[in-house]
């Protein structure tokens, strides 16, 4: 008779296990040689969304060698998440979330042509946390430290980093277009850069100390506050959690 060991995934983890295995036991085949990380990973779950595995009332860690009919309690990481630094890198995928998280002053790197492999190379050189939806790319041994993002919807998306991680802000000092940091100036400065309606309708302006692109409360500006005062809301709310 093959031998098992018994998963209990977390309700929050069971939608990275395949449809039909998303109950509240997983009974696998153990071999006696696998880590308990290789049996959670292989099952569908990344290392990096797993806060803590429990066996017969203990904490082990992912190197544990499992037995046969050992229990295994597969916890979720803890929210808010507490990490280094609240530096992050995105990857391809999610151009829209990395406007946002600067926008309220979160340091996020973010360009669209890097492959996986530079991803991983600049989140471990920058201590970066690398967010992204590739479970491949999670499973990585080489990589430091990820988090798998939440949501289809870039505002869910938003709102899932903001809950997780509950990073300081500091809303309208960052470029979205290259994460500089944003300094303000006087109107005579960048006037000539204006086209004659923003001079007309605005005075006061900011610029990039990287790019040098400047930026005023524009029409969108209602918009985009309503995206920060949303954003402070959802890290107080989780701060307090």
């Amino acid at each position: 008779m093959e031998e098992m060991v018994c998963l209990r995934v977390e309700a929050g983890l069971r939608f990275f296990l395949p449809p039909r295995q998303r109950g509240e036991e997983l009974w696998l085949a153990c071999d006696g040689v696998s880590s308990l990380g290789h049996v959670v990973e292989s099952a569908g779950v990344p290392l990096p969304e797993v806060g803590s595995l429990v066996v017969g009332g203990r904490e082990v860690a992912p190197s544990y060698r499992p037995r046969a009919g050992d229990v295994v309690s597969v916890l979720g990481v803890p929210r808010p998440q507490i990490v280094p630094a609240h530096r992050f890198i995105l990857d391809v995928h999610l151009g829209t979330l990395a406007r946002r998280l600067r926008l309220v002053g979160v340091d996020t790197a973010y360009e669209n042509d890097l492959d996986d492999d530079v991803l991983v190379e600049r989140a471990n050189a920058e201590r970066r946390v690398l967010l992204t939806q590739d479970r491949g790319l999670l499973r990585r041994r080489s990589l430091w430290l990820g988090a798998h993002v939440r949501g289809s919807r870039p505002q869910d998306q938003f709102g899932d980093v903001l809950e997780r991680f509950a990073p300081p802000l500091a809303p309208w000092t960052r470029c979205t277009a290259c994460n500089g940091s944003l300094a303000y100036v006087g109107k005579d400065e960048v006037e000539r850069s204006l086209r004659p309606g923003t001079r007309r309708s605005y005075d006061t302006f900011a610029r990039c100390t990287a790019c040098r692109r400047v930026y005023w409360r524009g029409a969108h500006g209602a918009h985009l506050e309503a995206i920060v005062a949303q954003a402070e809301r959802m890290v107080s709310n989780a701060g307090r959690g």
